[in-house]
């Protein structure tokens, strides 16, 4: 079958299906894979490095292409899915606010000053942009340029960026990743209350115990499959 990334036949219940998916590049790391995710879930993608989880996640993202297989999103608004990659993408020499900022900007519907109704929609997008850096921790770090924090910090930065998306569907690609306890627990409510108003997530994450703690359902990748693992 011919590799699809479509918003066709999906359960109107689902925001993703995935379907028989392949992914890869030169070769396959992962086939017959096959995932549902519904409105408020959160799911977890671990197993060893190098087997396909960051690429799993960069197909869904429609970054990569798949090999074989379907993609099928139910995500209605532009800016619906927001993406945390391990390489954070961050603009390094401008503010905390202005790359909060960006996310804030693919979440909203105009593109044009010109769209903008007496400043209304503009208004809006800088309450997300404080909104979602203030939920992260970093609001006295607004006006920082992001080469001048810490790793934790630009890190926090990016997952500020997705919040003021408020996208339906997050993926996020071990987005924990040098953060201490503290942090964690900030970064990790934020995000919940984002998916406790109905968005969901996919996350990649290094620690097993972390993605048990959090995640609703956990999913494997072992052996070239993708494995819904047993919760007690």
């Amino acid at each position: 079958m011919d590799a699809a990334i479509s918003d066709l036949d999906l359960k109107s219940s689902s925001i993703l299906e995935v379907k028989n998916l392949s992914i890869g590049y030169d070769e396959v790391l992962a086939s017959g894979t096959n995932l549902t995710i519904n409105p408020g879930e959160i799911i977890s993608i671990i197993g060893p490095s190098g087997i396909g989880k960051t690429t799993l996640l960069r197909t869904i993202a429609g970054l990569v292409k798949p090999l074989s297989g379907a993609v099928q999103c139910g995500i209605s608004k532009r800016g619906g899915i927001g993406y945390i990659p391990q390489r954070l993408g961050l603009v390094r020499h401008a503010s905390v606010y202005h790359n909060v900022s960006l996310g804030a900007r693919a979440g909203t519907p105009f593109r044009s000053i010109h769209d903008d109704v007496d400043g209304f929609l503009w208004s809006r997008r800088k309450n997300r942009v404080i909104t979602a850096i203030d939920a992260v921790g970093l609001t006295d770090k607004m006006r920082e340029p992001v080469r001048r924090l810490s790793g934790g910090q630009q890190r926090r930065v990016a997952t500020a960026r997705t919040l003021a998306q408020q996208p339906e569907l997050i993926l996020a690609d071990e987005f924990l990743g040098e953060l201490d306890e503290r942090n964690v627990q900030i970064v990790v409510d934020a995000v919940k209350s984002l998916v406790e108003r109905g968005s969901s997530m996919i996350m990649v994450e290094h620690h097993e115990y972390r993605a048990i703690e959090l995640s609703n359902r956990v999913w494997r990748i072992k052996d070239g499959r993708l494995i819904e693992e047993v919760l007690t």
